[in-house]
């Protein structure tokens, strides 16, 4: 019995010992637990990982949408097979969106600049400015445009060279090639050929090498050293001279432009016809005939043209006056300035007889038409033998009635007013005579007068050597003046120089020149 309750009571002992360390161990768990959420805060992860939860499903709303979207745009494909998966299906959907975002970004970098350029922009009205005038400026800009042309001037020299057989044996070399070229129908692969051989020469040379080849000799003009000081006269006379070199090529580019108008304008009719026939032949030629057969036909008849034809023409003028049937035409298309001159022409026939008659009736008996001409000349300021205090017979000669504009340069004056004098000049039978435009009198001390007789030397003047051309002056040299005087800025400078030389030795052969004097 006893050992029945000491049994017992070990047993109740060891079970309320265990319940303690049961409960014990559950306080120590909850206070760690306590501890626990306390350090890593669950609740902010929950948070955040719900938050992250909504933005997936929100992009997965949104990348159906997009791809919804695109199907209903694109046209219907067949039908793909089995689906993978939920879990993958979004994986290929974030991989294709992924894709599709950086197509897009390397279009826009390689096509967007493109694109942006078909936008409509206001244009920028942007103002040049203009570099003022200056000589020697005008003499570097003369230069560069020289050297520019050079090569292509060269290059028509050479051309008008083989056409001229200039050299036998090289156009002879050229001739043979170039005609069996065509033969076989390679002349276009010929050209070209040669086009990449000048190139290639072209390089070479740039590289140092010295090849030099022409038909025609070069001529190098020897390069005058450009002034660094120049005169009022010097810069007014190289102007003078620029601006008349201009007009010339301009007044060639007018007649050149003026002429091919004219020609399919119809204004001259024989001329246009002749151009019209030709242009329906070629029409017809070409629709009929196949384009190797014509291509060859136009490559033999070029080569022909160019290397016979034109060398013969060009050997017997006559013979090209009669059958160059191109020359002859455009050689007879008028420019404007004829057509108006025939148009004047043809009114002045009319008027001649009405003019004729009431001529002959103002003149009074026993006077005739030369002394009423001479009697009746004069100028804007009065008779013309009152301005320059001659006699009554003295008066212009018939190719300068109206006298050369043109301006005084008196080299020995020292005051801008001497030193220029814009005017008119006259030549007579006996005198070399300039009216000045800033005279206020009839005869005023600043018209000049000189005699035929008293001039050492007359000569055509220019005042730089660099420009093309012989200049727009003349210069007279007198015994009276210690440098010659120039009448600079004629337009029609070779004419008025023939005229005074003319008259000048006409003088000196009949009459001895006296002492020198000048009125």
């Amino acid at each position: 019995m006893e050992d029945l309750t000491v049994d017992s009571f070990e047993f109740l002992y060891s079970g309320a010992v265990d319940k303690i360390k049961s409960h014990k161990s559950n306080l120590n768990l909850k206070e760690e637990l306590r501890k626990l959420r306390e350090e890593t805060n669950v609740d902010s992860l929950r948070q955040e990982l719900d938050k992250e939860r909504t933005k997936r499903i929100d992009l997965e709303q949104k990348m159906n949408e997009v791809l919804k979207s695109r199907l209903e745009d694109s046209p219907p494909q067949p039908p793909r097979k089995q689906q993978s998966p939920s879990n993958n299906g979004t994986a290929e959907k974030q991989q294709k969106e992924v894709w599709s975002s950086r197509l897009q970004k390397w279009l826009h970098e390689r096509f967007g600049v493109y694109i942006e350029d078909f936008r409509f922009q206001p244009e920028e009205s942007t103002v040049e400015t203009e570099e003022p005038l200056s000589a020697k400026r005008l003499t570097e800009n003369m230069r560069r445009l020289k050297r520019g042309a050079r090569p292509v001037t060269n290059f028509l020299r050479n051309l008008s060279a083989l056409s001229n057989w200039h050299s036998v044996y090289t156009s002879a070399i050229a001739f043979i090639i170039y005609m069996n070229a065509a033969w076989h129908g390679w002349a276009i692969p010929m050209l070209l050929f040669l086009a990449i051989l000048r190139l290639s020469l072209n390089y070479l040379i740039a590289r140092g090498w010295r090849i030099q080849w022409s038909i025609v000799p070069e001529v190098f003009e020897p390069m005058e050293p450009p002034k660094e000081d120049l005169t009022v006269s010097e810069k007014f006379q190289l102007v003078l001279d620029v601006a008349q070199k201009a007009q010339n090529l301009f007044g060639k580019m007018a007649d050149v432009l003026e002429k091919i108008k004219n020609l399919f304008m119809w204004v001259q009719p024989e001329s246009t016809r002749k151009l019209y026939i030709c242009l329906w032949m070629a029409f017809i030629t070409s629709c009929v005939m196949p384009y190797k057969l014509m291509g060859f036909m136009m490559g033999l008849y070029a080569g022909i043209k160019f290397f016979i034809i034109d060398f013969l023409f060009k050997s017997c003028p006559k013979l090209r006056d009669k059958y160059d049937t191109p020359h002859i035409v455009w050689n007879s298309l008028p420019t404007d300035p004829q057509l108006k001159e025939r148009t004047n022409a043809t009114v002045s026939r009319r008027v001649q007889p009405l003019v004729s008659r009431s001529s002959l009736a103002t003149v009074p008996c026993g006077v005739s038409r030369e002394e009423e001409t001479g009697r009746s000349h004069s100028t804007k300021k009065g008779a013309f033998h009152e301005i320059f205090s001659l006699s009554e017979l003295e008066r212009p000669l018939a190719v300068c009635e109206n006298g050369w504009r043109c301006c005084l340069i008196n080299r020995d004056r020292k005051m801008p007013t001497d030193y220029i004098r814009n005017g008119v000049l006259y030549v007579t039978e006996s005198y070399l005579c300039f009216e000045s435009s800033s005279s206020r009198s009839s005869a005023s001390k600043k018209n000049k007068v000189i005699k035929l007789v008293d001039i050492t030397d007359i000569q055509k003047y220019k005042v730089l050597s660099v420009l093309p051309g012989s200049g727009m002056g003349i210069s007279i040299a007198t015994p009276s003046t210690q440098k010659p005087l120039v009448f600079g800025a004629m337009i029609h400078r070779d004419e008025a120089f023939e005229a005074i030389f003319t008259q000048y030795m006409k003088i000196m052969t009949t009459t001895k020149p006296p002492a020198s004097a000048e009125l």
